[in-house]
């Protein structure tokens, strides 16, 4: 966050007053393999080796962390990935077919993302009951201190099927916010065939192919579903939820994870 100066009017009172207010940054981070540029993404600056791993990984240039041989921030805002030397980097970026690309915050860059055919069937027997994704997803509002601060972010965590809190984060890109706590559910072991991801933006589908991509069975945002996004759900049997407020919610894909009763 940037603190900065502000008039602030209030149009009904007749009245202007000068006071400091927040406002979220914005800044590139530019990935390297090996010695490639391989992206830059315009990001909150936080949580950036998060951020790349789950990028990576949920774009399927990588398999697993496993891949990787280091991270390094040599300088600001350029981070250098070293794979391991058994990985094809050249084979894998080939078939990405999106090589140095410029990801913007707004909607996730002009790239399209890889066929669902490409992913393989989710075989979850993970069930949650309906209150427990109504109560996880109205808690992104008290976890998501950048926006209440600023209003300027997105906010994505992830949660047991017990409703237990595992990793948040926020971001001025929906993508990046999924992308950053899949990094850092990766980079703790955590086991995302027994969790599900919760978040603020809108359900499209880059978000529920980097959920699938590392086997989320359930997807639920307080904001809308694209067709996109439910057509890659149906693709892949996940569990697709959007408009997740006060006590309701509505199921694109899937319902018989979710527990009414």
């Amino acid at each position: 966050m940037l603190e900065v100066e502000i008039v602030k009017v209030d149009v009904s009172a007749k009245k202007a007053q000068r006071i400091t207010d927040y406002v979220a940054q914005e800044k590139p981070l530019h990935i390297f393999l090996n010695t490639n540029h391989y992206a830059t993404i315009f990001c909150s600056p936080t949580n950036l080796k998060e951020l790349a791993v789950g990028h990576l990984l949920s774009g399927a240039i990588i398999k697993s962390v496993e891949e990787i041989e280091d991270i390094s921030f040599k300088e600001r805002g350029l981070c250098h990935v070293k794979l391991k030397p058994n990985i094809d980097i050249e084979k894998r970026l080939k078939l990405s077919k999106h090589f140095s690309r410029i990801i913007l915050s707004a909607c996730g860059g002009t790239y399209a993302y890889q066929p669902a055919k490409m992913l393989p069937k989710i075989r979850s027997s993970l069930t949650v009951k309906a209150d427990v994704i109504l109560d996880c997803v109205n808690r992104l509002n008290f976890i998501a201190e950048t926006f209440r601060k600023t209003g300027g972010v997105h906010a994505a965590a992830i949660y047991r099927g017990d409703g237990n809190f595992m990793v948040s984060a926020e971001d001025v890109g929906r993508h990046n916010a999924v992308d950053k706590v899949i990094g850092t559910g990766v980079l703790d072991k955590t086991d995302f065939s027994r969790c599900f991801l919760a978040l603020s933006g809108r359900l499209t589908c880059d978000i529920v192919f980097k959920a699938a991509r590392v086997g989320l069975s359930i997807v639920a945002s307080l904001a809308a579903a694209l067709d996109s996004g439910i057509e890659i759900a149906k693709d892949v049997d996940l569990t697709l939820i959007g408009f997740v407020r006060g006590k309701r919610m509505n199921i694109y894909n899937c319902p018989e994870r979710i527990l009414v009763n």
